[in-house]
């Protein structure tokens, strides 16, 4: 009996993915489904934009991304400012040297106050530099070192923006899948990431849900200003979601997927993924253990209950777990296809998810030995409450 409600239970729940979670899998918020139709809306009104890059030890690609800046075919007028944040690897000269014949400003950045994660202080004194001229921009456009834009892009973005009113438009950029560990996790992670923010529900300003893509973000600074600044999310490990959450609350968000901004960040082992995954995981969950416990048996029941069913059981829950793995697959394709991966691949979806479960349990073991939110040397989330006593 239990089998058999666990075997109907995990179908209705891949039921429900696949009609009633805002078609989250589809993937049909890209971005270049609609450039041509804003731009055209947008034509000429084309207001200032600042490009805001935090930095951190990132010499080795930073180059690339400003030089992608620099090519942008933007109307308007346009400037980029890199905050060093404390690089050890010769990040700013990096900066200037790939920025020379370009509107460029590097700014050193200052150790982060308490109580400020690292990036987010970063970012906080681009927008103080951004808006301390005469000529301050209208759109900041916070964009990290390791990405890539093609050369309309920037223009693209801004009309989207301008053309459904959003004060924080911001794109899922296409993460690098080349390494074995690359191919595996990548896709799954976008795949995660619609599944728990759907991309039509973030731009229903009648749902509470609300999401961005750090990677490339561009927000209305007024309307920043009147949120009550990145003061209002100072300690936020995901502080894209952070700012989504803050702007949502003033006005519409839009997030949209594109093919045409890459990020350069590679990740050559299962490990190095892994961690990325860890620095933040936990906070995801509000490093709450009972949130911890729920998540490792949600993820167990909706993607290990199918194959295990569907290969070890017999009679209708073995149709019901095999049912529910192919719905698993369906829903899976379009992310695999996005990223050339054959769409059988989706059969594994199953065994990646358990890597995400124990990655996200390394996060909370990270957390409770004081080292969570670690990254480039840095700890960032708040001490357990235990070393805080």
């Amino acid at each position: 009996m239990i089998i058999m409600t666990v075997g109907v239970a995990s179908l209705v729940v891949w039921f429900y993915l696949l009609l009633g979670r805002g078609g989250f899998w589809r993937g049909a918020e890209l971005i270049e489904a609609v450039g041509g139709e804003n731009e055209r809306r947008s034509e000429g009104h084309w207001p200032p934009v600042t490009a805001i890059m935090p930095a951190r030890d990132e010499a080795e690609v930073i180059g690339q991304s400003i030089a992608s800046l620099m090519r942008q075919d933007y109307p308007g007028p346009f400037s980029v400012m890199v905050v060093d944040d404390q690089s050890s690897d010769g990040t700013a000269s990096a900066a200037r040297r790939a920025g020379e014949e370009g509107p460029l400003t590097v700014l050193e950045g200052q150790s982060p106050p308490a109580g400020w994660a690292g990036k987010v202080w970063a970012m906080r004194q681009g927008v103080a530099a951004a808006g301390a001229g005469p000529d301050s921009p209208d759109y900041l456009l916070f964009v990290d070192a390791d990405i890539v834009l093609e050369a309309g892009l920037l223009r693209r973005l801004v009309a989207f923006a301008q053309t459904n009113r959003a004060i924080l438009a911001s794109l899922m950029v296409k993460l690098r899948c080349e390494s074995r560990a690359e191919r595996w996790l990548v896709p799954a992670f976008i795949f995660f990431f619609q599944m728990l923010y759907p991309f039509s529900w973030v731009d229903d300003p009648r749902r509470k849900t609300a999401a961005a893509a750090g990677g490339c973000m561009l927000v209305h600074r007024q309307s920043l200003a009147e949120a009550g600044g990145l003061e209002a999310l100072r300690g936020a490990l995901i502080d894209d979601c952070a700012l989504a959450a803050l702007m949502k609350r003033r006005g519409q968000i839009r997030l949209a997927l594109t093919r045409h901004a890459l990020s350069l960040r590679s990740y050559l082992s299962f490990a190095d993924f892994g961690r990325m995954v860890a620095r933040s995981a936990f906070a995801e969950l509000r490093f709450s253990a009972p949130r911890l416990i729920i998540a490792i048996a949600a993820m167990g029941f909706v993607f290990l209950a199918p194959p295990l069913l569907a290969v070890f059981s017999r009679g209708a829950p073995q149709a019901f777990g095999a049912a529910a793995w192919a719905i698993m697959g369906l829903v899976y394709a379009p992310t695999l296809r996005l990223y050339g991966r054959p769409v059988l691949a989706g059969l594994a979806l199953p065994a990646v998810a358990a890597a995400y479960t124990l990655f996200t349990i390394r996060s909370a073991a990270q957390y409770w030995t004081g080292r969570g939110g670690l990254w480039k040397g840095r700890v960032q989330a708040p001490m357990p409450k235990a070393e805080r006593a």
